[in-house]
């Protein structure tokens, strides 16, 4: 069950929980494609892997002629990972834009990638998507945000039964210590949230993105596992 030599492609590789999956698959000798949409990210993530046997691109993964390009431009590979997001969360009242935020930055993305990428992944290969526990239990400020993340979950699913005997999986983590979970959110409310999380959690924490990268690497890996939906959320779904 290794990566080694195997292509991966990432989208939304350049940091978070992205990022560390390229660390971990490249301690496998994998070959990778990161891509996302911040060319300061992808220079910050240039140095923190220095490997040769990266490339790198910028892709606007709302945009659905964009994804298909890209993978015309990427040709033959192996593993698809699909951590790349942009949205808002808010409550039922919010405005029209807050509710569809997560399915145009979230959800959309993955099921293009998944469409396009289908003439050039191997049929031995995967793909994994990834969601968040919230469509276990949703927060009490985002019925859109976990509707959304049910429906990735759903897809991973159907994917996987249509699209064999390409594997198809979907990582589902708690609340993770990220910069990209709160990019713009001040200090007083990450922290807040974070304890918040942390009474709701069997193992009273948070989570790290190399652990969820670890779950990611294994279903890339284990070629008899597929429409499984992994949940490393400390415990968070059972409480």
């Amino acid at each position: 069950m290794s990566l080694k030599n195997k292509r991966i492609v990432i989208i939304g590789g350049s940091s978070g929980i992205g990022l560390a999956t390229a660390k971990l698959a490249l301690a496998q000798n994998a070959n990778l494609v990161i891509a996302g949409r911040s060319l300061e990210k992808i220079e910050n993530a240039k140095k923190y892997l220095s490997s040769e046997n990266v490339e790198y691109m910028t892709l606007d993964n709302k945009d659905e002629k964009a994804i298909e390009d890209f993978f015309k431009k990427v040709g033959h590979f192996d593993h698809l990972f699909t951590p790349g997001a942009s949205y808002v969360r808010g409550p039922i009242t919010s405005h029209t834009d807050v509710a569809q935020s997560s399915f145009i930055g979230k959800f959309w993305p993955q099921y293009f990638a998944a469409k396009y990428s289908l003439p050039f992944i191997s049929s031995s290969g995967s793909i994994v998507l990834m969601s968040g526990a919230f469509s276990q239990r949703p927060p009490i400020d985002g019925a859109s945000y976990a509707a959304c993340n049910g429906a990735i979950e759903s897809l991973g699913k159907a994917l996987a039964v249509e699209l064999a005997p390409i594997r198809v999986n979907v990582v589902s983590p708690g609340t993770i210590e990220t910069a990209f979970t709160w990019e713009g959110v001040e200090k007083e409310k990450r922290q807040s949230a974070y304890e918040e999380y942390r009474k709701l959690s069997l193992l009273q924490r948070t989570g790290n993105p190399d652990e969820i990268a670890q779950s990611v690497i294994y279903l890339m890996s284990n070629g008899f596992t597929t429409g499984s939906v992994l949940y490393p959320d400390g415990g968070f779904t059972l409480r």
